[in-house]
């Protein structure tokens, strides 16, 4: 499960594993906009994220980490709803994962300052969607999943001996 906290909107995606094999499960989002009190909105998100992690039982929740701005009171309301959805996912005993935005998009479209667009797009292909979601928070929780997933295979290759070739033969959908 992969989950781009934010405090208007939090996305999701859950991807299913089977070999090299990826599935998409499900994706939406977490309406937050209309609640207007701050804690409202972390009360919701914890829950919200417990009821995900109750029903499709994940084995790893990933999460997308706040990117530093210059805006200090942003950055510490993203903190927030990633604290609470990662305690959510702790408290039912899921390990999370924690990847920078640029880590994500760098995964998902080969560079770290792609827009949502461009990720949304390539994992429209990836999945083989008919449509894009309208709101790209979706997106952006698969796109958090999927990269856990390269970087969860990218650790067990490097455990041991592997080549450019064994990548290449191993994530065909990856390399062109």
């Amino acid at each position: 499960m992969g989950i781009d906290p934010g405090t208007n909107f939090t996305g999701f995606g859950i991807i299913s594993v089977c070999g090299r094999q990826l599935e998409l499960v499900d994706f939406g989002f977490i309406e937050l906009s209309k609640k207007k009190n701050a804690y409202e909105k972390l009360k919701e998100i914890f829950h919200k994220v417990s009821d995900l992690v109750d029903y499709y039982d994940p084995h790893e929740v990933a999460f997308e980490s706040p990117f530093f701005g210059e805006n200090v009171q942003s950055m510490l309301k993203l903190g927030r709803a990633q604290g609470v959805a990662m305690a959510a996912a702790l408290t039912k005993g899921k390990e999370v994962f924690e990847y920078a935005p640029r880590k994500v998009k760098l995964s998902i479209t080969g560079t770290g300052g792609a827009s949502k667009e461009q990720v949304a797009s390539l994992l429209g292909k990836m999945f083989k969607l008919t449509e894009l979601p309208a709101n790209l928070d979706s997106t952006d929780g698969i796109a958090v999943a999927v990269c856990h997933y390269y970087q969860s295979i990218a650790v067990i290759k490097t455990s041991g001996k592997s080549s450019w070739n064994d990548f290449v033969k191993n994530n065909p959908g990856r390399v062109k």
